[in-house]
């Protein structure tokens, strides 16, 4: 097992493997044959940001088997998924925000997300299987209200696809069996979720398949793998933590967006 992250330290930018409280620098392409640098921080001087930076983040729906039954939904024939905003990429202790303009409610939804390690297209399912690097935490957040707003088309990108609404991170980890894993949501260190990834309908080698056969995948893209029960809206200042045991946690704060004419905002990843 490795587990990889990228980090910020005084302004410049770095990846490389946690061991215990220090990071090894790597450099190279974190996809391919990375070397150390020899260079070590101590992870609480840095800044963790991004893991990777998908071209596509894409997400599956009604993809879990208790979810299913407790919904009273049919199993698909096959993944059906949507796709989240490039813009929406969020890092692990960064602010989500809450939407302009939108007054309904905002939900979290805790996943398991396979991050791509090769390009890919029109897979089996070894090749799909061999073509996932890691593993990642991720929070699919949604404005929920808006997925069924005109009853004539359902909106998964506007409802996905708000800026600060594709959150994962804190970091990819390799060497896991997915099987075995679990996620865990806290909502202001309150346990909501608890599911095992073994409950999902389609497993990461069929996904990773069947996505392949419609559009070529990509080093760093990263598909989440569907949530289960125990969703439910975020209010202001709510801490959502999204664990997965030998994954790590990520953790965000829903707030208010930033004022737009403030020139000491920062814009989100």
């Amino acid at each position: 097992m490795t587990m990889w992250l990228r980090f910020d330290c005084d302004g410049r930018a770095g990846f490389g493997t946690l061991d215990g409280d220090f990071v090894d620098e790597h450099e190279g392409d974190l996809f391919g044959e990375p070397l150390r640098t020899g260079r070590r921080f101590a992870l609480s001087d840095v800044k963790i940001t991004l893991p990777c930076r998908p071209s596509k983040f894409l997400a599956l729906w009604n993809n879990d088997h208790a979810q299913a039954e407790k919904q009273g939904l049919s199993i698909p024939e096959e993944p059906l998924y949507f796709i989240k905003a490039g813009s929406s990429y969020l890092a692990h202790g960064q602010t989500i925000e809450t939407p302009p303009g939108y007054d309904g409610r905002v939900v979290y939804e805790g996943e398991l997300g396979l991050v791509i390690g090769k390009v890919g297209r029109n897979l089996n399912l070894e090749e799909a299987e061999q073509a996932i690097f890691g593993v990642t935490c991720v929070n699919d957040v949604t404005a929920i209200d808006l997925l069924n707003k005109d009853p004539s088309f359902a909106q998964w990108t506007r409802a996905k696809g708000f800026d600060t609404f594709g959150v994962f991170g804190p970091a990819i980890v390799t060497g896991l069996d997915v099987r075995t894993l679990r996620v865990r949501t806290l909502v202001n260190g309150r346990e909501r979720q608890n599911f095992p990834c073994s409950g999902m309908i389609f497993s990461p080698a069929q996904i990773v398949s069947a996505i392949s056969r419609c559009m070529t995948l990509m080093p760093g893209d990263l598909i989440a793998c569907g949530t289960s029960s125990g969703v439910l809206p975020m209010k202001p200042g709510t801490v959502v933590e999204v664990i997965i045991d030998g994954v790590g946690t990520l953790r965000n704060t829903y707030g208010p967006a930033p004022s737009l004419t403030d020139p000491s905002t920062e814009a989100p990843p």
